[in-house]
C-alpha cells in the first residue's frame, strides 16, 4: 500500500508564502494538492499546474470541495503565464513551486522512477516524450557518461556507461530494478554506502528525461514574470543542482551577485532588482518532520519577494 502523501515544509511554505484571503496563487507543482489545499483554507484562489495526468483526481477533489476557488490546468510550469491568460488573469500574487519527482510518483512501480520496485524504466512525469530505457538503450558511452555525472554528481559515471552500454548488446534494458542491478555490480555494491549505489544515475536519467534544469531555469523566469510587485516566490528542492540554481537566480536578481550558471539561460543585463529575498534565506525541515518524512530531510526552501522593477532581459 502506497504510504500517505506529505507535503514538506509544508508551515514554513506558508510562512514564506504570507497568504491572505482573496490572493491568487500559483501552484505550480501540483501534486496531490497539498499546497493548493492549505492555500484554499485560508480564503486564496488556486491555480494548480501538473504535466501529470495522475493528478487528476486530486483535482476534482479540490474543485469538489472548493467550488469556483480552484482549478488545475495541464501544463509545465514554466507555462504559467498561458495558465493565467484561461482565466483571464495576467498576474498572481503568490507562486509556490515543489521541484522533483513526488513520493506518489515514486510509489508507482509503473512509472519508472524508483530503483526499489520493479516496473518498466519510464520516468517521464507527463505521457510524452523519450523515456529513461530510450536514453540508456540509444545513447553513446560519452554523451550517456556526461550526463550521469552532470546531472548524478555521479564520480563513477564513466565505469556506469561502460556496463550499460556492454550489457545493452546483449540485451535491451526495459526494467527498473535490472537497470538498478547493472549500476549496483558497475560500482562494486553497497559497501555500506547510506544511499543506493544506483540513486545518483536513476536521478540523473529522470532529470534528463523530464528536462527538470531546463524547466526550472525557464519556470524561474515565469514567476518574474507573472508575480505582482509585492508577491511572493517560494521554492521548495531536493536536490543540490536545483538548489545552486534556485539560490544563483534569486540572489541575483536581489542585486546580490553569486555568479552564473551552466543550467540557467545567459547572464541578464545589469537592472535594478527584481525580488527582494525572505528571511536569511534558507530554510530546512526540522527534526520531527525529517523523522516523520524521509523525503524532508534534503529539503530546501528559499523564497523572495516581487519588487515594483521591471522583468530582466537576458543580454544579446
Amino acid at each position: 500500500m502506497s504510504r500517505p502523501h506529505l507535503s514538506v515544509l509544508l508551515e514554513e511554505v506558508l510562512a514564506a508564502a504570507a497568504p491572505q484571503a482573496g490572493d491568487l496563487v500559483i501552484d505550480g507543482t501540483f501534486g496531490a494538492g497539498g499546497y493548493s489545499r492549505a492555500f484554499l483554507q485560508r480564503g486564496c484562489e488556486v491555480i494548480g499546474l501538473d504535466r501529470d495526468p495522475s493528478v487528476q483526481i486530486h483535482a476534482d477533489r479540490l474543485t469538489t470541495e472548493f467550488p469556483g476557488a480552484f482549478r488545475l490546468v495541464r501544463c509545465r510550469f514554466s507555462e504559467m503565464a498561458d495558465a493565467l491568460a484561461e482565466v483571464g488573469s495576467g498576474s498572481c500574487d503568490i507562486v509556490v513551486l515543489d521541484i522533483g519527482v513526488s513520493s506518489m510518483q515514486l510509489d508507482q512501480a509503473e512509472r519508472g522512477f524508483s530503483f526499489q520496485k520493479d516496473g518498466p524504466l519510464d520516468m517521464r512525469m507527463s505521457d510524452e516524450g523519450p523515456t529513461a530505457a530510450d536514453l540508456v538503450n540509444t545513447l553513446d558511452h560519452g554523451p550517456l557518461a556526461h550526463l550521469i555525472k552532470e546531472y548524478g554528481e555521479e564520480r563513477e559515471s564513466g565505469r556506469i556507461a561502460s556496463a550499460i552500454l556492454r550489457r545493452r548488446v546483449e540485451q535491451p534494458f526495459s526494467r527498473t530494478l535490472d537497470l538498478a542491478e547493472v549500476v549496483e555490480k558497475a560500482v562494486g555494491g553497497r559497501r555500506g554506502a547510506p544511499i543506493h549505489p544506483a540513486t545518483r544515475t536513476f536521478q540523473a536519467l529522470r532529470i534528463a528525461v523530464n528536462d527538470e534544469l531546463g524547466e526550472l531555469a525557464a519556470g524561474l523566469e515565469a514567476a518574474e514574470q507573472v508575480l505582482k510587485p509585492g508577491g511572493r516566490l517560494v521554492v521548495v528542492t531536493f536536490h543540490s543542482l536545483e538548489d545552486r540554481m534556485v539560490k544563483r537566480f534569486l540572489n541575483t536578481r536581489a542585486g546580490k551577485g553569486g555568479g552564473g550558471s551552466r543550467h540557467l539561460p545567459p547572464q541578464a543585463v545589469v537592472a535594478r532588482p527584481s525580488f527582494e529575498l525572505v528571511g536569511k534565506g534558507l530554510v530546512e525541515a526540522g527534526a520531527a518532520e525529517a523523522q516523520a518524512n524521509p523525503r524532508a530531510r534534503s529539503a530546501k526552501l528559499r523564497a523572495a519577494i516581487r519588487t515594483e522593477a521591471p522583468i530582466w532581459r537576458a543580454a544579446a
